[in-house]
């Protein structure tokens, strides 16, 4: 596992600026989440991690040394542009690729083949890149990231093109890959934001707008959003304290599936007090943000209880 630090990253193409004075940390054994619209400059962040790009200004530290080319093969990258060489067999290729990780033939051809039985791939080891599916293919450019145990992994969208099984076939590697390697990805799939992360960086016009520990953030955002669940034979407005607006989910009348908006501690214990004496509380939990929530509210400025409110109905 190896630290990451970014220091006051900034990178130009022409006269566009696609970072602007980017710092950030990335604790040793971390999932650490890269998130923003398209164009926000994820990728070049990425890029410039894997040396592809040099920044303009700054510095980006690996275990407390300056980044260099010695550090490539502590790595692994998939990039979100996927490449392989369709005329060659998918073995050879995972094999070279492997080797120029610095593996031997023979380590690299048993770690693969063991990569290969794992994903269900192993029949394909002869077969054409070019006979294989998209999906197939990105197993085998997965393979290809991780075969040579790097102590860095960087994902650029690893769940593009996959069906929902391979997707959680991949998470699952992903959380046994931190036990000895720190991770980085970028992704649009929010679910795996709360699944996989520990702490995140949401990028927005080439500047960091939010950062920190996945549930600090939930926390941070909450809504003062309620999930009540309750019978009552009345009108359920006649229990809500002045100041609750209410939403009610399903039709039935007596019984109450509903989201509350209680912007003050003391109205929700009245609104409990009032289910518990007049009616039957059935269940009641507070609604945190999800991810999807929270990226919506801090791109687009669209306050976080409505997205929340929204997202329940």
């Amino acid at each position: 596992m190896i630290s990451v630090d970014v220091e006051n990253i900034s990178k130009y193409f022409g006269n566009y600026k696609a970072l602007d004075d980017i710092s950030l940390h990335v604790e040793k054994g971390s999932v650490f989440g890269l998130l923003g619209p398209n164009g926000a400059g994820k990728t070049t962040l990425i890029r410039i991690l894997m040396q592809i790009y040099a920044p303009d200004g700054g510095s980006v530290w690996i275990d407390g040394k300056k980044l260099s080319p010695e550090h490539t093969q502590l790595m692994g990258y998939l990039p979100e542009e996927r490449g392989l060489y369709k005329k060659m067999t998918v073995g050879e290729q995972a094999l070279f690729f492997a080797q120029l990780k610095g593996m031997s033939r023979n380590e690299a051809e048993k770690e693969l083949k063991k990569w290969f039985e794992k994903f269900d791939i192993l029949s394909w080891w002869d077969r054409k890149v070019e006979e294989l599916s998209k999906g197939m293919a990105q197993k085998v450019q997965f393979i290809i990231t991780v075969v040579h145990k790097p102590r860095l992994i960087v994902f650029d969208e690893p769940f593009s093109g996959f069906d929902p099984i391979n997707v959680e076939l991949l998470k699952n590697e992903i959380l046994t890959l931190k036990e000895h390697a720190t991770i980085i990805f970028s992704t649009h799939d929010m679910n795996s934001v709360e699944e996989l992360c520990d702490e995140i960086a949401l990028i927005n016009r080439s500047k960091i707008i939010l950062s920190g520990r996945v549930r600090a953030i939930k926390e941070q955002f909450k809504a003062n959003l309620y999930a009540i669940s309750f019978s009552y034979e009345g009108n359920p407005q006649e229990l809500m304290p002045k100041g609750i607006e209410i939403r009610k989910l399903g039709d039935n009348d007596s019984y109450w599936d509903c989201v509350v908006y209680a912007p003050e501690d003391v109205l929700v214990k009245q609104l409990l007090s009032n289910i518990l004496q007049q009616g039957k509380l059935i269940s009641f939990k507070e609604v945190l943000p999800t991810f999807h929530a929270i990226f919506v509210s801090k791109v687009t400025g669209i306050p976080i209880n409505e997205i929340v409110s929204y997202e329940k109905n």
